[in-house]
């Protein structure tokens, strides 16, 4: 079915991801939001590009034509008109929904997390673009994970490049969604869709080919700046003086090392306006001769400053910029390293077990757990009356159980518990 269900480890490691993940987005002063699963079909369709025939959408309701979230962004842009907020900064952690052909060996599924974090509001340029930038930096790095590029580029660029290149503007969106192929498939392959699939002139496809295969850093912004053509472009310009201003940010922000401009980055959502951007990891680590796990994007986002307004009466308008984590992509590389280590991972945070060595002291368990429960103790006991000492200590160390409370004859007579450390094997009486 292309879903999945967690085993209580694999929940653990999950749990662990996405706390690292929100902590990153309490750090940079984010606060949570919820958005309903389900959305009125006509608020997700025209929003997404191609993306839009993987649409979960749900038969007519009494009157209404309903579909599962596709994303966090667009019910996010629908909570701010309805509510008519200007300024936010939400993060948001959930699930969403799309009909897609299921690689599970690549972290792509039905439904799946997303982790998204946007800032909302009329500020100056580039200050939040940035910030975005370096979340996605920080989690990657305190996540660990190897080696990453996070590619960046500009929507007005892009528009300028097609504009200078001969693209109509009513194919700028059909060409951005084959550019946006370039990072699975070779540039002779996209000029063939460009010009078989898409109606552009071979003349206009070699052009694109000249720019959608450059990328660099501030160099080439300054190079493109200069560019004959691009130059004489207002879009082009526009979008190449925000990317140079925010160049500058991140070299203060000490980030440009894992930072690329690239000119095939496109993404194929209809609602980006300004930059955008996407991680991706450069290599897997593998051991035993096992294959490198292929995950492709583990992250991206961009600016948005046109979609609040769609969902405003008045077409107020809330300039946007956000980022989403792919939290599954991201969970299978964490859990083949976890397989290839051998590590096995505590599914319980129980501190202490309640054992008994004798019979007919199951009474004692009880009022000693109960205790232990009512001060805020994690404390578990095995579900039978008379268990043998040896399996509540060998429970102890299947699960990773610390400390083991044990309650005997002798010591009842003495008021006393004997705990022991199931580790070393150390007890003393308390």
């Amino acid at each position: 079915q292309g879903t999945r269900d967690h085993a209580p480890a694999q929940a653990v490691l999950r749990d662990r991801l996405l706390s690292a993940v929100v902590s990153c987005f309490k750090r940079h002063g984010a606060a949570a939001i919820d958005t309903p699963a389900l959305e009125l079909r006509e608020t997700l369709v025209g929003k997404y590009g191609e993306g839009a025939k993987l649409i979960y959408e749900l038969q007519d309701q009494g009157g209404e034509l309903l579909a599962l979230r596709y994303d966090l962004t667009v019910p996010f842009a629908r909570y701010l008109a309805m509510n008519k907020i200007n300024t936010m900064k939400r993060y948001h952690v959930a699930k969403v929904y799309r009909r897609d052909n299921p690689a599970t060996t690549r972290g792509r599924y039905r439904e799946f997390y997303q982790c998204d974090f946007d800032i909302a509001g009329q500020f100056d340029p580039m200050i939040p673009d940035a910030e975005c930038l370096k979340i996605v930096h920080e989690i990657l790095s305190d996540l660990q994970l190897g080696d990453f590029v996070i590619k960046v580029n500009h929507r007005r660029i892009l528009n300028g490049v097609f504009a200078v290149c001969g693209v109509p503007e009513s194919k700028f969106i059909p060409a951005c969604s084959t550019v946006d192929k370039l990072d699975k498939i070779p540039w002779e392959e996209a000029r063939s869709e460009m010009v078989g699939e898409k109606g552009l002139s071979p003349e206009a496809a070699d052009r694109i080919g000249e720019y959608v295969q450059l990328h660099g850093g501030l160099d080439l912004i300054e190079r493109l700046l200069q560019d004959p053509k691009l130059s004489q472009n207002k879009l082009a310009k526009e979008g190449l003086g925000d990317m140079k201003l925010l160049f500058e940010y991140l070299t203060l922000f000490g980030i440009t090392g894992k930072i690329s401009f690239d000119l095939s980055l496109a993404r194929g959502l209809d609602y980006y306006t300004g930059v955008i951007f996407e991680a991706v990891l450069l290599q897997q680590d593998h051991e035993h001769g096992e294959e490198a796990l292929s995950v492709g994007s583990v992250a991206g986002g961009g600016r948005y400053d046109g979609l609040v307004g769609m969902f405003d009466p008045k077409g107020r308008k809330v300039p946007c910029v956000g980022v989403s984590i792919g939290i599954e992509r991201i969970f299978s590389i964490l859990e083949q390293r976890l397989e290839a280590s051998g590590e096995k991972l505590r599914t319980t945070e129980t501190q202490v077990l309640v054992a008994t060595p004798q019979k007919h002291l199951l009474a004692a368990r009880l009022k000693l757990i109960s205790e232990l429960w009512d001060a805020g103790i994690k404390a578990e006991m095995l579900y039978k009356k008379d268990p043998k000492l040896l399996k509540q200590l060998q429970y102890c160390e299947n699960t990773g159980i610390p400390l083991a409370a044990i309650v005997g004859e002798q010591e009842l007579a003495d008021g006393v518990v004997k705990l022991r450390d199931v580790a070393t094997r150390e007890e003393v009486r308390m």
